[in-house]
C-alpha cells in the first residue's frame, strides 16, 4: 500500500523544484550578476542550488559528504556552463529521479552535520528551494508569492528547527514582523529576511 506521507513529501519537494525553476526560466541576460543575497549574485544562488540537487543521488547512494564534496563543483562557470536553466533543470530532474526510488525515504543519509533519516534532508531541501525562489524572485524584481502550501510547510520546520540566532554562517537572526503579518511575511523573517 502507497505511503501518503511519502508522496505528500515528494509532491512538496516537486512544486518547490517547479517554483525555483519558474524563476530561473526569468533571468534576462543581464541579470546574472544582479545581486541576490549578501556576497551572492544571481548566478551564484542558481549555482548553489544546482550543486545541492546534484549532491541527492550520491548521498542517497550512502556516500559521505567528504566524497561527494570534492566530486561536485562550487564555481558557477562550471556548475551551469552556457545554459544555466538546462543546467538547474538536470541537476533538479536527477535529484527527483533519486528521490522517487522505492527505498529512498527509508534511508539514512550522511550530512555534514551527521546521520539524519532521508526524509528530514527531503523537507530540509524543500524548504531551502522555497526560501530562495523568494530571494531570486526579489532580485530580479520577478513574482515574490510563494506557494501557500509551501510556505506553511516551511514556517512550520522553521519554527521547529531554527533557534533564535538563526544558523550561524546558513541563516541569518530571525528579524522582527509587523503586527498581523502574513505567513509569508513570518517565514521569511524566520530566515532573516524582510518581505
Amino acid at each position: 500500500m502507497p505511503d501518503p506521507r511519502r508522496a505528500d513529501l515528494l509532491m512538496r519537494y516537486q512544486r518547490a523544484q517547479a517554483q525555483f525553476t519558474d524563476r530561473v526560466d526569468a533571468v534576462e541576460p543581464g541579470e546574472w550578476d544582479a545581486p541576490a543575497l549578501p556576497e551572492w549574485s544571481v548566478v551564484d544562488l542558481v549555482a548553489h542550488l544546482t550543486g545541492e540537487q546534484l549532491w541527492v543521488p550520491l548521498l542517497l547512494a550512502g556516500e559521505s559528504p567528504d566524497a561527494v564534496g570534492p566530486r561536485v563543483p562550487t564555481d558557477p562557470a562550471e556548475l551551469l556552463g552556457e545554459d544555466p536553466l538546462s543546467a538547474w533543470e538536470s541537476a533538479a530532474d536527477a535529484a527527483l529521479t533519486a528521490w522517487a526510488a522505492d527505498d529512498a525515504l527509508s534511508r539514512t543519509v550522511q550530512l555534514s552535520s551527521g546521520p539524519a533519516p532521508a526524509s528530514d534532508y527531503l523537507i530540509e531541501m524543500t524548504v531551502d528551494l522555497t526560501v530562495h525562489a523568494w530571494d531570486l524572485a526579489r532580485a530580479l524584481d520577478g513574482d515574490t508569492e510563494l506557494d501557500p502550501e509551501l510556505v506553511a510547510e516551511a514556517f512550520r520546520y522553521a519554527e521547529e528547527h531554527l533557534g533564535e540566532d538563526g544558523v550561524p554562517g546558513v541563516f541569518d537572526a530571525p528579524v522582527e514582523v509587523p503586527p498581523g503579518a502574513d505567513l509569508q511575511t513570518r517565514l521569511l523573517a524566520r530566515f532573516g529576511r524582510r518581505a
